[in-house]
């Protein structure tokens, strides 16, 4: 990604309706699993690192990311974070407790997700979790996507593949962002006859703000327990055996 659409997640991952939605989210998978909430936790291409913030009461945690520029605000926030590519982790095996990583692996940057998600499993421990988050479906496919320099937009059925590829199992996976999802494609349809370029990060009026985040509240109660139909994105929790 550009340096403006970096900065332009700094701004907004600690408050953006969005970003606090797909927290809630992820705790609610996590924390689904009976188990220790201790240990040792990397975020896999971590971006400006307001995630390591977010688990590092709960977790060790560490992340890594490719990009110079994401790696200048990790500091900044005063996060644990090294220099690498998903598809080289400088970790030994079996290095960790937890591994996430959050809309990382649909990027032209992973030119085999297989690959990635194989070096993800190698780290975590036995028994540990793999939780990811990518965009989801390619009708969804707009200006955002070329803004962050994406290659791909998944099915729940390719994340579960490669998941299971990877010799992982899958513990829970759903489609997420399912109450807004006819807006988002009413969206994505609109901009392809306007021809609108740019990133979707930014901040709406304070009332959308809090009504899009509760829906995504509310799918956080879901998702530990119903496996949503459709969505904007595609999580999916697997447990290494």
């Amino acid at each position: 990604m550009n340096a403006a659409e970096y900065e332009r997640m700094f701004a907004a991952e600690e408050r953006q309706w969005w970003y606090v939605g797909m927290r809630a989210i992820s705790d609610a998978l996590l924390n689904s699993v009976p188990g220790s909430a201790r240990g040792r936790l990397l975020d896999a291409g971590c971006g400006t690192g307001n995630n390591l913030l977010h688990f590092g009461g709960r977790w060790r945690s560490v992340g890594v990311d490719l990009s110079e520029e994401a790696l200048r605000f990790c500091r900044e926030r005063g996060v644990s974070v090294a220099g690498a590519s998903l598809l080289r982790l400088p970790f030994r095996d079996a290095a960790f407790d937890r591994v996430t990583s959050f809309d990382v692996l649909y990027h032209r940057w992973i030119t085999d997700d297989g690959v990635a998600v194989a070096e993800l499993a190698r780290v975590l421990r036995p028994g540990g979790l793999l939780l990811v988050r990518v965009p989801a479906l390619k009708l969804l496919w707009g200006a955002h996507d070329e803004a962050v320099h994406s290659r791909h937009r998944y099915t729940r059925g390719e994340v579960e593949r490669l998941l299971r590829t990877a010799g992982l199992q899958v513990v829970r996976s759903s489609y997420a962002n399912f109450f807004l999802f006819p807006l988002l494609a009413a969206r994505r349809t609109i901009d392809r006859f306007t021809g609108r370029q740019g990133s979707d990060v930014q901040f709406l009026p304070p009332a959308l703000e809090w009504a899009f985040g509760g829906l995504l509240r509310l799918e956080a109660g879901l998702v530990p327990y119903v496996s949503l139909p459709v969505g904007a994105s595609v999580f999916a929790l697997a447990r290494k055996p």
